[in-house]
């Protein structure tokens, strides 16, 4: 083994990967066509759905602050997020059971690469990133209606945008670790074909602000799915950036702040240790 498989370059890796699998999409161009107009179609009908909504209320709970543009930058930051997740990680998630009964997780461990790596962003799903697209466009609109709520217009500050930037990568880091975790279980359940069923239950709760669940039978829930599984920071404190730039700061928000990094990390520590842990009870499918 050469120096060179010892330490590869994992970015010129994942870049290939991407590169072989827009060449395969590419192929078959009139289906990735259908595949980004029917996830624009659903996303536009998601969309419809909530200024419905907003045509008969002015915001999603009293005095939450989440009014309609500012319930549409947490609509737009959800769709960025999920549109990420659902490119570049799901596809190999949802594979991860077949290379188990077909075997092909032994031709995985045998490569000189981190297996966690190579069985996690082998593919990419390039349609699902017409609703980041999609989401950027909405964000951009929402924020241009926002600023000018105030005299004088509100302004973007650079540092703003960079700590959204870094809140969006806790994010999809949040979602890769549940992924990996799911995705870990097939080797000790066989073949897990409810992955994406039970992905969508979990991750439903992340879908709305936080504030709805903070009253009455849901603080049971904003308990479990902020401190036990942090679902509803993934979501909630990038978009609270952007949407109430203007609200003063709560010292329970800065803390939230705090709580998603240290969240983002443990949990990469621990989907580790389950995804090696699970590789540990791997059974060759050759024995």
């Amino acid at each position: 083994m050469t120096p060179a498989h010892k330490n590869p370059n994992y970015l010129a890796v994942f870049l290939g990967f991407a590169r072989n699998s827009l060449i395969r999409d590419m192929t078959f161009r009139g289906n990735f066509l259908l595949d980004c107009v029917s996830s624009l179609a659903w996303l536009l009908m998601n969309l419809g759905f909530y200024l419905l909504i907003f045509f008969h209320v002015r915001s999603i709970g009293v005095a939450t602050g989440w009014g309609a543009n500012e319930f549409y930058v947490f609509l737009a930051t959800t769709w960025i997020i999920n549109s990420i997740v659902q490119s570049f990680l799901m596809p190999n998630a949802q594979e991860f059971s077949e290379l188990i009964r077909t075997g092909g997780l032994d031709y995985a461990l045998l490569k000189p690469i981190d297996t966690q790596f190579l069985i996690s962003f082998r593919r990419v799903e390039w349609a699902s990133l017409s609703n980041l697209v999609a989401g950027l466009v909405i964000l951009v609109v929402a924020m241009v209606r926002l600023s000018y709520r105030v005299d004088p217009p509100w302004e973007l500050h650079l540092g703003l945008v960079l700590l959204y930037g870094l809140y969006i990568v806790c994010g999809v880091c949040l979602f890769y670790s549940l992924i990996v975790c799911l995705a870990a279980t097939s080797i000790w359940l066989g073949r897990n074909q409810s992955l994406y069923d039970f992905w969508f239950y979990i991750t439903n709760f992340s879908r709305y602000p936080m504030e709805i669940y903070q009253t009455g039978w849901g603080l049971p829930l904003w308990y479990i799915f902020t401190f036990i599984l942090p679902i509803l920071v993934i979501i909630n404190v990038p978009a609270r950036l952007l949407a109430q730039p203007l609200v003063p700061r709560q010292g329970w928000e800065w803390g939230l702040a705090g709580f998603a990094i240290a969240a983002t990390i443990a949990s990469l520590i621990f989907s580790r240790w389950v995804f090696q842990r699970a590789l540990r009870s791997y059974a060759s499918a050759s024995s």
